[in-house]
């Protein structure tokens, strides 16, 4: 024979139910809800990486230096072969300036066998011709003539003896290599740090020569 339940012991039970009901529903209600939230959201994988901002990268105001290459409609392969060391050689150096400058420009870049070399003019457009040419210290050299670097109408008034004068790119270059450093300027081109020759890059090099085509340009170039 069972024994005999009290109203008490009844009670407790009849609570003890209750509270494993609710446990089980609210446990149900839980899975419910984070299937859904699983649903709705992007999985880890599919999340777009999040942009870190200019400033955490030790960055300047972001920078309007923009390129676009002229193709022909039907290339050769002589051409495409052109095309794709021009696009590394520009989209790097572009990179560096806009990573370190704030300089605004749009630049049309054409490929012109014809060139015995590279060149560049204050219009915005940059002509490479030698295969030898295509390379980030090249462009970057280009791109400082689509600024002004010797194509501007100021460069002969900021340049005198073969020295530039101007107190910004001169204070610059003194703190880069001493206090008794000028910065030669003729023929359209400055060095140190003007990137003439290939011997001349190093990823030193090619910032300080951004550098000092930003302070030139400060300088009234």
């Amino acid at each position: 024979m069972s024994p005999r339940r009290t109203p008490e012991r009844t009670e407790r039970a009849a609570i003890s139910r209750r509270v494993q009901r609710t446990r089980t529903a609210g446990s149900a209600l839980a899975a419910i809800a984070l299937a859904a939230a699983v649903l709705a959201a992007p999985g880890v994988a599919q999340a777009a990486p999040q942009a870190v901002p200019r400033a955490a990268q030790g960055q300047v105001a972001a920078a309007d230096i923009t390129w676009t290459l002229e193709r022909a409609s039907n290339p050769t392969q002589d051409q495409l072969t052109a095309y794709g060391l021009i696009t590394t050689a520009m989209n790097a150096a572009v990179a560096r300036y806009n990573n370190l400058s704030d300089l605004g420009k749009s630049i049309t870049v054409r490929y012109d066998p014809g060139v015995p070399t590279a060149d560049g003019n204050i219009n915005g457009t940059i002509r490479f011709g030698n295969r030898g040419y295509m390379t980030e210290r090249t462009a970057l050299h280009e791109i400082a003539h689509t600024i002004g670097v010797g194509t501007s109408g100021s460069w002969s008034s900021l340049t005198s003896g073969g020295t530039w004068r101007g107190a910004q790119a001169t204070a610059l270059v003194q703190r880069f290599d001493g206090s008794g450093a000028t910065l030669s300027a003729g023929g359209g081109h400055f060095w140190p740090y003007g990137l003439n020759y290939e011997n001349e890059f190093s990823n030193t090099a090619g910032d300080r020569h951004v550098q000092i085509v930003v302070a030139m340009v400060r300088d009234g170039l």
